[in-house]
């Protein structure tokens, strides 16, 4: 055989590889193909060469499936066909995963054998481990609620560990790309939260440009326990009696004792699902999501609690990653001390911009004022129980309920409105005594979605006692002078007990991608501080770039078109932005 007819044939294999890539029953029986062109071609002993390639090619018995690999700038293989419900594979003694039979070394010494064969070199191989059968397509329906959209389910297993375990409906939704001719695929969704529905957000269709919308189908879903796939449900009195403070060292026993509860009472109401709702788990749903879409890569946008199944998805599966979106970022390597003191810092910066505003703009209702001493004003008529709450009626403000009054405005922000409503609490007569501190409590029977369930089962957040807990307090006080209770201690009070370790714990991301992940972080976010999107950079390193918005609230796709056109170019074209691109602040009004 000539070099010419060597190189010809060759070609011709891998051309076969690439066809055959789509599904990995079809790669099986390109590959079968191949070895047995290779069989037919040495002949005699040189045979031997054939099981002994196979062999390499293969892991533990596991089937063949030849891939082609494709240039990659750095990171990975960029070949690996996924199949639905493949295991990332093992990880490496610092817990970076190891792709499947080191196929540089491998690759290059079968390569070396056939070729010194005289005979095509097949692309390389990897193999897959064992996985469920192949997802099924979505059947689309048009949805009830609004018939332009389209709603579909997926079964889905439980325990991904026992894919032919219990299994439960994910619910997802789409509005096809209005541009068939110019589609480029599915881009999904991830919701935040814990607790936001994708499904609502595709029917109320106003997330993405008209150019993503053009380019793409727009899909989204109900994360595991959230909304309509299989929600977790729990006794509204038992969460009723959790805390938003923990007083003394008697409470925080107490409320050790109601989450006991609360968790054996959740799980007998949500049922297996309920010890699975981690996001590592909605990580194997997303991948079962692209497969089931057709997607040999992911593209994705996540949004605040959303970030972090779109980060740990590209930590899992890396080469099935073709554009990753992280606005708003979470940053999960942080412990409890970590975790409030950057919540703090976050949430004390926005309200900063909030009194910088009020004293250079003349129509904010405290204008010319001390906005910080009519603010802290308010505090002791809260602590007696004077404030009546403007949202529920028949309820009394308390100190916790001030602060997130002031964080919610800050998520807008709605600089003018808080401004609204520092001057109406304080000029409002105290309240009648006696009101409860919130609404009536729920009947016996009374069961309530907990979404917080998903946060659980996320985070480790230990604190030993009340002492420890005091101090934490006094910390932050000194850290977040003005919002003396951010929102993140009731995170703390909410998961207090729960079972170590948890389904998903807290660790440091280690990401290679080929195309690195795009960070997109408002300066003055009051809950995903830039603090976190910095520190979530430095862990990605090459695979991550961060892109600032120089503004003020909680979110900036929708809010700054400079943001937008960034966001839409990496998606569409998987144009990355240069290294610390910054947008300009858009004024509020």
């Amino acid at each position: 055989m000539t070099i010419v007819q060597v190189a010809q044939t060759r070609r011709a294999h891998e051309e076969e590889c690439r066809r055959a890539a789509h599904t990995p029953v079809e790669a099986q029986t390109a590959s079968a193909r191949v070895l047995a062109a290779l069989d037919d071609r040495l002949g005699g002993m040189e045979s031997g060469l054939v099981p002994l390639i196979a062999t390499l090619l293969r892991r533990r018995g596991q089937r063949l499936v030849l891939r082609v690999r494709n240039s990659a700038p750095r990171g990975g293989d960029r070949s690996r066909v996924p199949e639905v419900g493949d295991d990332p594979g093992r990880q490496d003694a610092e817990g970076t995963p190891r792709r499947p039979l080191r196929l540089r070394a491998l690759a290059l010494g079968a390569t070396a054998a056939l070729l010194a064969a005289g005979l095509p070199a097949p692309a390389p191989a990897l193999a897959a481990p064992p996985a469920p059968a192949a997802a099924p397509g979505i059947a689309w329906q048009p949805c009830a609620e609004d018939r332009t959209a389209e709603c579909g389910t997926l079964s889905l297993p439980v325990d991904w560990d026992r894919p032919d375990g219990d299994r439960f409906t994910l619910h997802l939704a789409r509005r096809a790309a209005t541009d068939p001719a110019a589609r480029i695929g599915s881009l999904v969704f991830g919701p935040g939260g814990p607790g936001d529905s994708g499904v609502r957000r595709i029917i109320r269709n106003d997330r993405f440009s008209d150019d993503l919308r053009r380019r793409f189908d727009i899909v989204s879903f109900d994360p595991r326990g959230i909304g309509r796939s299989n929600p977790v449900l729990c006794s509204a009195a038992l969460l009723d009696r959790q805390p938003q403070v923990i007083t003394d060292q008697a409470r925080f026993d107490a409320t050790l004792a109601d989450n006991a509860l609360l968790r054996k009472d959740c799980r007998q109401r949500t049922g297996p699902l309920f010890d699975h709702v981690d996001t590592r788990s909605a990580v194997r749903d997303l991948d079962a999501v692209r497969a089931a879409l057709g997607e040999p890569r992911l593209t994705f946008h996540g949004s605040s609690y959303g970030t972090l199944l779109g980060a740990q998805y590209a930590e899992e599966f890396p080469d099935r990653v073709r554009a990753v979106v992280l606005e708003s970022v979470v940053d999960h390597s942080l412990g409890t001390r970590a975790f409030l003191d950057t919540q703090g810092a976050a949430a004390q910066g926005s309200f900063d911009e909030f009194v910088a505003w009020c004293a250079r703009t003349p129509s904010c209702p405290l204008h010319g004022e001390d906005v910080r001493a009519a603010w802290a004003g308010l505090f002791p008529r809260a602590e007696r129980g004077e404030l009546a709450d403007p949202d529920r009626p028949g309820a009394t403000l308390t100190p916790y309920d001030l602060s997130r009054l002031a964080q919610r405005a800050l998520y807008g922000p709605d600089w003018a409105g808080l401004a609204r409503d520092i001057v109406a609490l304080r000029a409002t007569p105290p309240a009648p005594t006696g009101l409860p501190a919130t609404a009536a409590a729920a009947g016996e029977d009374a069961v309530r979605p907990h979404p917080f369930a998903v946060f659980c089962a996320d985070w480790h957040l230990p604190v030993r006692d009340h002492r420890e807990y005091a101090a934490h307090l006094r910390r932050m006080a000194r850290i977040a002078p003005d919002l003396r209770y951010p929102q993140a201690l009731l995170a703390i009070a909410t998961c207090l007990g729960t079972p170590a370790p948890v389904a998903n714990p807290q660790h440091r991301l280690r990401v290679r991608t080929d195309v690195p992940l795009l960070l997109a972080n408002t300066r003055h976010d009051p809950a995903s501080g830039h603090n976190w999107a910095t520190n979530v950079a430095r862990q990605l390193g090459r695979s991550g770039v961060l892109l600032t918005y120089e503004g003020w609230g909680h979110g900036n796709y929708t809010r700054s078109a400079c943001v937008q056109d960034a966001v839409d170019r990496y998606l569409i074209s998987v144009d990355v932005p240069a290294r610390d691109t910054r947008c300009p602040a858009v004024p509020v009004a």
